[in-house]
């Protein structure tokens, strides 16, 4: 069954709006991205969510659409994201967060978009819960401190730890039952977790474990705990191929045509032409692969398909600087790249210092976090027989997540 998100960005953070400057929390910045966002990625990668629906406060509606359809325009999260207006209260928003929700979607996660460090992990337990049949399933924690119930300043009881939990969210819903819950509810029952709606309905609640790390920004002193989430880029590798067949020079005109060898953008004089589509670069072919790698952006191909007339004879160069582009809105930093060109003709040796250079230029690198290889496969196989050149390449670096 189709499970959407309700992703909840519609409060006013009064308690944090001083601290921070006036900015709702929801929108402070994380990992150089508005707050709700954090959660929005974290959703967007679980396999589990068909969709997520995003409620905006009323009053910041337009300009938040405007600024997620940035995002979503250079972060490409995968999944359909809608956006709906918040209502006075949080159970106002959720009701029409559940309103803008399509017809097929029939399990619903309600999640704090103040909640920035939910984890694939959590999102994994409650959707796995739903999809085992229990129709209402929220996240605990242990209560570890001593509970007290108090009037004023005296105490009137101690409340026994065992039976007490801490609740997080996602919380999951058959969204049949939440909007019963609902409807039986009526709009004078306000709640601070969905989960009560359903326990006032009499139906059961499941419990999965959540995790500590999955805390909730509401008060001045929680904004260092952003930090962290900003700082730590994990480390990526990229891989690439490319091969090309040399044209023959007594052939017939085909689809493809000859083109002059070029290296790493560095023209090679005396070379056999390719054929292909664009300039025929195999060496920055492979390259931008290696560089969408590191970004799960897919590949030349679909970046730049061979049936588009427009990538016509079309430098490689230019390739290589959109998988950069998009790359870098994606969050990577290249810090090393190993490249290796696999010929039996041309000899390699006396162009390699230049492509090196060439290379390390384009990428905005130091020549020193650029190597090149060259190798024969000893008369073997497709290059062995001369018909043509391989190239491989290796990007590593660091990718703030997005």
């Amino acid at each position: 069954m189709s499970l959407w998100t309700v992703l909840l960005a519609a409060g006013c953070g009064t308690r944090l709006a001083e601290a921070a400057g006036g900015v709702k929390k929801q929108f402070l910045s994380c990992a150089g991205r508005p707050l709700y966002w954090q959660s929005l990625a974290a959703f967007a990668k679980s396999p589990a969510v068909t969709g997520v629906v995003v409620v905006f406060p009323p009053d910041d509606l337009d300009a938040a659409a405007l600024e997620l359809g940035g995002l979503l325009e250079r972060c490409h999260p995968g999944i359909p994201v809608l956006t709906t207006a918040g209502g006075a209260r949080r159970q106002d928003s959720v009701q029409n967060g559940l309103a803008a929700l399509p017809r097929e979607a029939a399990l619903v996660l309600v999640h704090d978009a103040a909640r920035p460090f939910v984890d694939a992990g959590l999102i994994g337990r409650v959707a796995d819960a739903l999809a085992a049949g229990h129709k209402a399933v929220i996240p605990v924690l242990p209560v570890t401190d001593t509970i007290k119930e108090v009037a004023g300043d005296t105490v009137v009881a101690t409340l026994p730890r065992d039976a007490l939990a801490a609740v997080q969210t996602p919380q999951g819903f058959d969204k049949a039952l939440l909007l019963a819950a609902f409807a039986h509810a009526g709009p004078d029952f306000t709640v601070t977790d969905d989960a009560s709606l359903v326990e006032h309905l009499g139906q059961p609640v499941f419990t999965v474990a959540g995790t500590p790390e999955n805390m909730k920004i509401t008060h001045p002193q929680d904004l260092a705990r952003l930090a962290p989430a900003a700082s730590q880029p994990l480390p990526v590798t990229g891989y690439g191929y490319d091969v090309h067949r040399y044209a023959d020079p007594n052939r017939a005109p085909g689809k493809q045509p000859a083109r002059p060898m070029k290296l790493g953008g560095f023209p090679i004089l005396g070379a056999p032409d390719v054929l292909a589509h664009s300039d025929g670069d195999v060496l920055l072919h492979a390259l931008t692969d290696a560089v969408l790698g590191c970004v799960a952006g897919g590949d030349i191909g679909r970046l730049f398909p061979d049936s588009n007339p427009d990538f016509d004879n079309m430098a490689s160069g230019v390739f290589l600087s959109e998988a950069l582009l998009l790359a870098k809105a994606r969050g990577l930093t290249i810090t090393h790249v190993d490249l290796t060109i696999i010929a039996q003709i041309p000899k390699i040796s006396p162009h390699a210092e230049a492509i090196r250079v060439n290379v390390a230029a384009l990428l905005a690198l130091d020549k020193s976090h650029v190597n090149l290889k060259a190798t024969t496969e000893e008369g073997l196989g497709f290059t062995g027989e001369k018909k043509g050149i391989k190239a491989v390449a290796l990007v590593t670096g660091w990718r703030l997540e997005q």
